[in-house]
Formats: structure tokens, sequence, C-alpha cells
């Protein structure tokens, strides 16, 4: 399996597990800080990471027109995003918000695709309309799910809504420090939501809450999106997010098996819908002849058919390694995913 995939299925394994322990978690405070603090958790742990990493601050190496990019995905994923989600956690079951959340790959697709114009095969396509077809059925009105109101599907698609938009223009900074990436969106939507609620007359919980909602943060929002990063640059933004959409069945079963949620025929029927979309989505696969323009950038590489590059330094032999290189035009044809070298037309 390529490494790009693990990280995808990785980022999904824990922010599926995330959904139904935030709810559990925010019982006790707002929406806006039980996002706040999850963000907050997760760029504090990620930025003090990334310190012992590098022995002190080290420029992140962004340019400047990448800038825009990460700080409007700070804005729809950090800010908008979270505190979606975490209202629509008061009136909707864990359950069913985390089979719903599947509507962030969609969107996700549909973005790159109409936006960004990544490329869409087929069976992603397919894979894409079995799953909002899951989540028609889970929101269907009668379905005898925990919804109390429109409120809560509405505000869960909402919350993908923002994280789509926040993926693709999360992918246009994807080769950069993915410590750096998550750690700073962490922190700056963290310190925005968890301020904004305290400032509405929020107060701060207990250290037996507080400590765990921060380190549900770290791990599901903050490790998750640094796997998430990774993915993005080897797989682009649609079939990340195809892999990503087995994250809410991790969050359906912790819902159900720990906190002991009831289900209903109409929720399973949902599940094997969603279950067979991700499926179609795993099963796909793309190759053809392609052509690769001149390109200059720096991310983690090893001297594979895409690199093969001199150097102007002394080099020791260790791979994977990062330095500025350049890419010289090549044209060939074997099994790719859009990734940061293959953003090419079709």
């Amino acid at each position: 399996m390529p490494v790009s995939i693990f990280y995808a299925l990785a980022a999904a394994a824990l922010f599926g597990a995330s959904t139904p322990l935030a709810k559990f978690l925010g019982l006790s405070m707002s929406p806006v800080l039980l996002a706040g603090l999850l963000y907050l958790g997760s760029g504090l742990g990620l930025l003090t990471v990334r310190l012992l990493r590098d022995r002190g601050w080290q420029r992140p190496g962004l340019g400047r027109g990448e800038w825009p990019w990460l700080l409007g995905a700070i804005g729809f994923g950090g800010v908008l995003g979270p505190v979606a989600l975490m209202a629509a956690l008061t009136v909707t079951s864990a359950a069913s918000a985390s089979l719903l959340l599947n509507l962030e790959s969609v969107l996700t697709a549909l973005l790159a695709w109409v936006v960004f114009k990544e490329n869409a095969d087929r069976r992603i396509v397919i894979g894409m309309a079995v799953i909002v077809a899951g989540g028609v059925v889970l929101a269907w009105p009668g379905a005898g799910l925990e919804l109390h109101s429109l409120f809560g599907p509405l505000g869960v698609a909402g919350a993908c809504l923002c994280w789509a938009i926040d993926n693709n223009l999360t992918r246009k900074v994807s080769a950069s420090d993915a410590l750096f990436l998550a750690g700073i969106k962490g922190l700056i939507a963290g310190a925005v939501n968890t301020g904004l609620a305290l400032l509405l007359g929020a107060h701060l919980p207990q250290w037996t809450v507080l400590a765990p909602t921060l380190l549900v943060g770290l791990l599901g929002y903050g490790v998750s999106l640094v796997m998430f990063v990774l993915a993005l640059r080897g797989l682009g933004s649609a079939r990340t997010g195809a892999y990503f959409s087995t994250a809410p069945f991790l969050g359906a079963v912790i819902a159900i098996v720990v906190f002991g949620e009831p289900v209903t025929a109409t929720f399973w029927l949902a599940a094997a819908l969603m279950g067979v979309g991700v499926w179609i989505h795993l099963t796909e696969h793309h190759a053809h002849e392609h052509q690769h323009e001149p390109m200059a950038h720096a991310h983690p590489h090893v001297h594979d058919e895409h690199h093969q590059h001199s150097h102007d330094f002394a080099w020791d032999g260790v791979e994977p390694h990062v330095h500025p290189h350049d890419h010289a035009p090549l044209r060939h044809s074997h099994a790719h995913f859009p990734d940061i070298h293959h953003r090419h037309e079709h």
C-alpha cells in the first residue's frame, strides 16, 4: 500500500474517533469553547513537537504567494468548520453526525474538480454518488435517528463544506512542512475560538475535562491533520478525501459500542451505502501517458524516476531528504495520483 494511502487512513482513524469523544467532553461547555480547545490542544502540541524536532524555531519556508492559501484554510477549516460541527452535535447523535461527515469527501472532490480542475475518474464520481445517497438516507425526515431538527444535519453539512474548502486550499501548500501547517492552524484557530467563547461568557472547564479535551484535539485534529497534509501531497484533494471518508465509520462504531447510542435499520442502510462508496474509491486505478512540465520546489523526496537531479552541496546519501530542486521536462506513463508532481490536464 502506498505510504500516502496509509497517511490518509491514519488521519481518518484519528479524526473519526474524535467526533464521539468531543460530543462526550462537550456536554458541559459551549460549542465555540469546545472547538477552540480542541484546536488549541492541536496547535500547542504540534508546535512543541516541531520546536523539539528542530531544536528551536525554524522558518517554515512558505512563499509570499502561499500565505493567503494557508490563512484561508485556517479561517474555514480551523474557525468556522469546528464551530458548526460542535453546534450540530448539541442536537444530533454522535453516530449520526459521524456518518454525515462523509459529505466532507464529496464536497472536497466537487471543489477539486469544478474549481481547482483536478482529474475526476468515473469510479470516483460513482463512489461519491453512493456516499451522497447514504447521507440522504441518514438525514431523511422520520428516519428514526436522533435528529431533533434539520439544524443538526445542516450544521454537519456546513462544517463539511468549510473543511472541503480548507482541504483544497491546504493542497496548495501541501509540499511545505506538515508540522508547521497543522500546528499554526491549530494555534490560530484555537486562540480565536477560545477567546471568542470567553468573551461571550464561557468559562474554562476543570482540569479533569480540560486535559482530555486538549489531548483529543492534539490527536484527532493535530496529528490527524499532519497525516492529512502528507496524504494531500501524494494523492491530491479528491482522492485523499475519498480515503478520509472512512473516518465516520470508526466514529459511529465508538458512539454505538462505547457510549451505547441507539441505531435503527435506516442507520445500517446508510452505513452500507457509504461503505460501498468508500470501497469503490479504494479500488480506483489511474494510469496514462502524461507530460511533466519544468518545476522547482522543495519537499521530502527520494531519488525516484521523478527526482533525477544533481546536488550543489555535499550529500551524505541519506533518503528521504529535503532541499530546493528542479524538475526537468519528462514524458512517461505509469499509475499515479494527482500528487504534487502530477497536477496535469487530461
